[in-house]
Parts: structure tokens; sequence; C-alpha cells
């Protein structure tokens, strides 16, 4: 196959779908990787270091869409600022692409896909199974996510992580809630403990008690349900009854911490609002929040995405995008999680695409002008 990479379009996206490492596992399985010139550029990857495993740089990004078997991406096509079109239509027709697709938000993307007989793969519904671990995006970028929220935390509030004792007294460390104890939230309690802060955590899901008692927090307790987690492994959407629960279980420490990083997503849905505005004064004056579920509408009532506010004297975070600012490793372990995936769909030598293959089944959106996902076509019914 010829499998082109692009700039991303997304202003601010420093990251890059494909690194010269994972360019080089394609040309050496016997496939022509295209790329447009300076797509790797912010993330530190040059031209020159892709042309050294045998990729092609092509300085006009119309070409790559033109002689793309697979297109590579990390966001959803968008229309192109310079080409005056929708990337899908670009694409030649019964072309494969893949990447973050947000489908349920993206449904004029979906419509020219089936109309132009794209194949497309959205790494977001990759399952939650041994299998698949190796394509799984969706963890390696909420791991960079959780850590640098941490980092982001840090810089704003007022105080030290840290227990510090010094010849002028003692410093008492800052104490961190971390709100919903996923990957991105496990990866925020391993670095919140490296920095030396007290560490809590809440979640609805009780089977991930001993995971952040293993990192050294300690677990916020209640009444949990039995039923939290859905079968691939993403939290449920709980009743309004069980979110007040909630809200009251974490209110009950909002007076003692100086830190909330919130991760608690529902795959397809609005995240919960964990945080009201009258919980917000609950908070001690400096107190910060990093709210990692904004772009899908935040855990705090007051969360704007994108920005970061001062309420009631709490700064609040809407965090966006935040492994585009970490790109080097980053766009590393996209590219391992996308080379691992299309390797796995493409392993027959003929081309051929198994989907009664459990991850392809999953994740494959739309083939040969019809939407497959079995979840996709329920909500466009």
């Amino acid at each position: 196959m010829k499998i082109g990479i692009l700039k991303e379009l997304i202003p601010d996206e420093a990251r890059v779908a494909l690194v010269p490492s994972t360019a080089a596992q394609f040309v050496k399985d016997g496939h022509e990787v295209l790329v447009e010139s300076r797509s790797g550029e912010r993330a530190s990857f040059a031209d020159a270091q892709f042309e050294k495993v045998g990729a092609r740089i092509i300085a006009s990004p119309s070409e790559v869409y033109d002689q793309s078997d697979l297109l590579i991406r990390i966001h959803p096509l968008t229309d192109h600022p310079q080409l005056g079109k929708h990337e899908g239509e670009l694409l030649r027709e019964s072309a494969a692409v893949v990447g973050f697709m947000s489908p349920f938000s993206n449904r004029n993307t979906i419509e020219t896909f089936v109309r132009r007989r794209i194949t497309s793969f959205s790494m977001e519904f990759i399952p939650r199974s041994a299998r698949a671990q190796s394509m799984d995006a969706l963890s390696s970028m909420a791991t960079i996510a959780g850590y640098k929220a941490v980092l982001l935390a840090a810089n704003h509030l007022k105080k030290i992580f840290p227990l510090m004792m010094t010849a002028a007294g003692t410093i008492h460390p800052s104490t961190v809630l971390i709100l919903g104890a996923g990957v991105a939230g496990l990866q925020a309690i391993a670095t919140a403990k490296r920095l030396g802060a007290r560490v809590e955590a809440f979640d609805p899901r009780p089977v991930v008690k001993e995971q952040v008692q293993s990192l050294g927090a300690s677990f916020v307790e209640m009444e949990l349900p039995k039923d939290a987690e859905t079968e691939q492994g993403y939290a449920k959407e709980l009743s309004a009854e069980f979110l007040k629960m909630e809200q009251e279980a974490i209110a009950s420490r909002l007076p003692k911490v100086d830190v909330v990083i919130s991760t608690a997503q529902v795959f397809g849905k609005r995240p919960p609002i964990l945080i009201t505005n009258d919980m917000l004064k609950l908070l001690r004056p400096g107190s910060v929040i990093v709210d990692l579920a904004a772009e899908q509408g935040g855990n705090c009532e007051a969360t704007k995405s994108g920005e970061t506010l001062d309420v009631h004297g709490i700064t609040v975070i809407g965090a966006v995008n935040l492994p585009s600012t970490l790109p080097v490793h980053a766009s590393e372990l996209y590219a391992r999680n996308v080379t691992n995936f299309i390797r796995h769909v493409y392993q027959q030598k003929n081309g051929a695409i198994d989907f009664n293959d459990d991850i392809v089944k999953s994740a494959c959106l739309t083939h040969n002008g019809e939407i497959v996902n079995q979840l996709l076509r329920q909500s466009t019914n």
C-alpha cells in the first residue's frame, strides 16, 4: 500500500501520526510511506529522518491525498484551509483512513465516507482487551494527559507539593484529589506522588481501589455499585441519585485539598458534573482544578474548554489536548499504537480485511459504502 501522513490541521497540534521508527516498519513490510513535508517538525522529527528510513517526502498535500491507499491521522478529517475542500473529498474513492474520528460529532464526515466508499477506522473504538492493548491509543494519550495535568496544577498552585523540613520550620505537603481512576487518573496519582503530594482518589468502580492504593494514594470510600463499568472497561453513565451521592462524597473532601485533577468520562456521552458551582466554594482559596474532561463538557460546572478561569479565588483549568504539549513521546506512543493496529488489520498478504475479528469489527466505522459499526449505526437511526 501507499500510506500517507499529513500535517494535522487542528490549530496548535504538534503531534504527528507516524514517526520515523514506525515508518521504517511499514517500509520493511513492503509499503510506500508518503509524508507531507514538515509534518513532524513540531514534534522534532525532521523530513531527513523520515527519508533516512525510506519514506518519501511530498511537498504538496494534495498529492498525498491523491496517492494514498491508506491515510493515517490523529484528529478527525475536516475542511482543508488551503485546498478548499473537506479532506474526505480530497481522498481518492475507496481509500482507507485511520485515526481518532469522533464520529458522533462528525456526522458530515461519516456521510462523506459512505458516499465515497471510504473504509474508516476509529482508534477510540478499539476494545479494551488484552489482545488490543498494544493498539490502545486512548490509554496512551490518557497517560500523557494525566502526567501533564499534575505538572499544570503544580505550576498554578501557590504552594509546593512535597513535605519539606527546613531551618525555618516544616512545610506540609499539598493534598491532591484525583477524580476518576482510569488510565489518566492512575498516571496523575503516580505523578503527584512522585512530586511528594499527599494523594486521594475517587472512582465509582470498586475494582480500581487496589490499583489506587498500590500507587500510594488513599481511596475515598462510599457505597459503590457493582455494575459501574461496561464489558469493554469504560465507566457507565450512572443514575442521578448515584451522581448526587458521588457529589456528596467529593464535597466532604474538598475543604481539605489543594488540587483536584478531574478525569471522569463516559464513552460517547457527556461527562458527569462532579463539582458544582456551590461545591467550588468549599475549596480553600488558591486551590486549583484541572479538568481533563473539558473538551466533552467538563466534570466541573464552571469549566470552560480551553480556558483558565478564576472562580471564587479557585483556578479552574479547562485542559484541552494536553498530549500535544508533549509531542515527542505522545507522537511515538500514538505511532506505535496505530502501526500495531494497521499491521493487525492488513495482516493477510492479499490485503483482505477480516471483519469477523473483534478488534477490526469494533474499530471499523464505514466500509464499502455502508456504516458497519453497530454503535454508530444505532445512533444514526
